[in-house]
């Protein structure tokens, strides 16, 4: 019990009191109705079979190590957004310059929040629709906001880990499907396909062989079976891994965390020793100072830092409350969160030292076609031979002879210049062509790939990393789903986990259309962003303001055994909501100046195009952000004006395969008061301490309840033992 409660008072007060109806249930464990003397329905006691109907609370799984636990907050934090996000927020923000604002917000928001996230998981070890009903039940509409935005984020985010496995398995031949533009045969003549000409090979690959892509969201074109083949077997592997819950998924993080670091070290150690691996890193971390002025850089930064470590989804919380009581947490955020960046930085040195190798191979193939063009101008008297330097010998062209040789030509012809056509072949301009997303995994990473000794080799191990990465979120994810219901709705864990997978499955088929690309776009860039910011400034206010940050920290030095640095009570007070409100605001105003739209690749331009939402698509795109939001006000208001349970922690009856379980705790007097005149009970378990055991019908004092006034039933219980925590 707290210190302050009334019935600790009690028990040091010298006075004779007489205890109230809820103190005297303060003191109470569950018990099984069979087994009372209210057991009135003639059923027997089986005492095997009890022994398999623990409470959850008693019984609640737990991690098999601390190795475990961390590597699945790691699998979890570590995504793809490390490997293909942060790279190009890197490029395009100042280079090095970048690492300095990402690492200030990872201090002053990151670490704090995820340590929140930690501490409250683990505090009331429950997922989190019973961790925010239980500090602020009016805001417990978080938890099922986080479980909503989790579903929209998997649905999309599994059809990545497809596109994924559709290029693990192309990877096994040589040639690499993707190294050569297609020959086809217009009659007696055989051609290069047109629109791979255009482009290129890996480029026609992505958007025509792999995704049959239409030339816009409105061209639906049907499903692509190969995807969905694809997806099928994404879905499947979750499932699996999911099964069992931590039992399970504990289990395949060992290799889906572990793997892509393994793989990520034998990249950089090749991309070392590849020609112009050093121009492309050192390009990478070259700053840009000026760029940290820009707010743009710090919005960015922050929405990255956000994003990285998982913050709102409820995977964080679902984790952390497997753990036992006494768990460094502390400890655990900072090292996930350090792990975390120390990835995104090693991720950047792989992806531009292979970054750089391909804009030197892209260079030279620049300077080769435009010296063909120049020799043919020679040849036709079109320039004359006195503006080539008489060094220049264009059987072994450099980059250097030709960068003069262009510059000489520029000047002479300054009036016809361009009408020659020549392109200046300049390494920088490769270097700053920034991708991102699926087009740094799918078109340039692939297409570097195709340049590499033993290429289908490096290829295998690239998506086989991708498809671990992905695998590792996608568990979090579903995990930020599968935890709470189960815990707030004692539904079946394989049941509700394989049911979950069939139902994404089907509803995400609107991804494997042949515009599907266009739908993990638009779910990509909204369906998550502005909710979450939201979620996660409720979490914030909801702990450090409701709640009180006193308490909290109070609370932590109980749990922890040491009381956390001051620092986090500023961070919490103060700085991470100033810094949330402001990132939210920043969202709001980019949503109003740039219209939302996506990039649609055109079949017969072989090129992409910006185009805007249709406006059917845009009220999907309104609904989605609409519909995550919505569980935060609607159940504000139905708490608000006791239409629902309040969640408060003032008693909890739920029923179990024939077993009654109570839970009482922090009675205060409004509390008790609502309890003694049959308001709605909670519905959320405690955390507290060993309550003492009342001896029941047996004993000198027998307590009863009889049917309140508003036709609730009350029950009468009898104590068989007293677990250390009702948690």
């Amino acid at each position: 019990m707290p210190k302050n409660s009334k019935v600790t008072q009690r028990e040091h007060s010298s006075e004779h009191v007489t205890e109230s109806v809820a103190d005297l249930l303060a003191h109470e464990e569950p018990v099984d109705y069979k087994r009372s003397v209210l057991n009135v329905t003639g059923e027997t006691w089986d005492k095997q079979k009890d022994g398999d109907e623990e409470p959850d609370a008693e019984n609640r799984p737990a991690w098999n190590s601390k190795l475990q636990y961390i590597l699945a907050q790691i699998g979890y934090s570590v995504g793809l957004g490390n490997v293909w996000r942060f790279p190009y927020l890197c490029q395009k923000n100042g280079g090095g310059a970048y690492l300095v604002p990402y690492l200030v917000l990872l201090i002053i928001i990151g670490l704090p929040l995820f340590f929140l996230e930690l501490a409250v998981g683990q505090r009331i070890r429950r997922g989190s629709i019973g961790v925010w009903n239980y500090i602020c039940p009016r805001l417990g509409g978080i938890g099922y906001a986080s479980c909503l935005v989790c579903f929209f984020v998997g649905l999309y985010y599994n059809v990545i880990i497809g596109w994924s496995i559709f290029y693990f398995f192309k990877s096994f031949q040589y040639p690499l499907p993707w190294s050569e533009c297609p020959i086809v045969k217009n009659g007696s003549v055989a051609i290069v396909e047109t629109e791979c000409e255009r482009s290129s090979a890996t480029t026609y690959f992505w958007y025509r062989e792999t995704l049959d892509i239409s030339n816009s969201i409105s061209e639906s074109g049907g499903l692509n079976w190969k995807m969905t083949l694809c997806l099928l077997v994404a879905w499947s592997l979750v499932g699996l891994a999911m099964i069992k819950g931590i039992q399970s998924s504990g289990k395949v993080m060992y290799f889906s965390s572990l793997f892509p670091y393994v793989v990520l070290v034998c990249f950089l150690v090749r991309g070392l020793l590849l020609r112009g691996a050093v121009d492309g890193i050192m390009h990478m971390f070259t700053p840009k100072l000026d760029k940290m002025l820009d707010p743009q850089v710090w919005r960015e930064a922050a929405t990255q830092v956000f994003f990285a470590l998982g913050l709102g989804f409820g995977g964080v919380i679902a984790f952390s409350s497997y753990n036992k009581q006494d768990n460094n947490c502390h400890f655990d955020a900072t090292l996930v969160s350090f792990i975390n960046f120390f990835t995104s930085v090693l991720a950047t040195l792989v992806v531009f030292a292979v970054l750089g190798f391909k804009a030197n191979i892209m260079n030279e193939k620049c300077v080769v076609e435009n010296a063909e063009k120049i020799l043919g101008y020679l040849n036709t008297n079109v320039l004359s031979h006195d503006l080539i330097p008489p060094h220049v010998n264009f059987s072994h062209l450099t980059a250097k002879d030709y960068n003069e040789m262009y510059r000489v030509i520029m000047t002479v012809k300054e009036g016809h210049f361009k009408e020659l056509g020549l392109d200046a072949c300049l390494l920088e301009d490769e270097l700053n062509k920034s991708v991102q997303g699926t087009g740094l995994a799918f078109i340039a990473f692939t297409e570097a790939m195709t340049h590499f000794p033993a290429s289908p080799f490096w290829s295998v191990m690239f998506f086989l990393m991708l498809i671990n990465l992905g695998l590792g979120s996608m568990i979090g994810t579903m995990s930020g789903i599968t935890t709470p219901i189960i815990d707030t709705f004692k539904v079946r864990k394989e049941v509700f986990t394989v049911g979950s997978c069939i139902f994404a499955f089907v509803v995400g088929l609107i991804f494997v259309q042949r515009s599907g690309n266009y739908f993990v776009t638009m779910f990509d860039d909204y369906s998550a962003t502005l909710p979450l910011t939201v979620v996660v400034i409720l979490e914030n206010i909801a702990v450090a303001w409701i709640y009180g940050t006193k308490k909290f920290m109070q609370e932590l030095t109980e749990m922890l055994g040491f009381r956390p640095y001051q620092f986090y009570y500023y961070t919490w007070k103060y700085v991470s909501p100033i810094c949330m409100a402001v990132l939210m605001t920043a969202s709001i105003i980019q949503l109003g100046v740039s219209p939302p739209g996506y990039s649609a690749w055109i079949r017969e331009e072989a090129a992409e195009k910006f185009l805007f939402y249709p406006t059917w698509a845009m009220a999907i795109l309104i609904s989605l952000i609409i519909l995550a939001s919505l569980p935060l006000p609607l159940v504000f208001i139905l708490r608000q004006f006791h239409l629902v349970s309040d969640g408060s922690n003032a008693l909890s009856v739920t029923y179990k395969k024939g077993r009654m379980m109570k839970d009482i705790s922090n009675l205060e007097d409004n509390d008790e008061t609502r309890f003694i005149l049959s308001k709605v009970p909670s519905e959320t378990p405690s955390p507290m301490p060993t309550h003492r055991s009342y001896l029941g019908p047996g004993s000198n004092s027998p307590m009863e309840m009889s049917s309140a006034p508003n036709g609730r039933y009350g029950s009468g219980y009898l104590l068989a033992s007293t677990p250390e925590s009702e948690l």
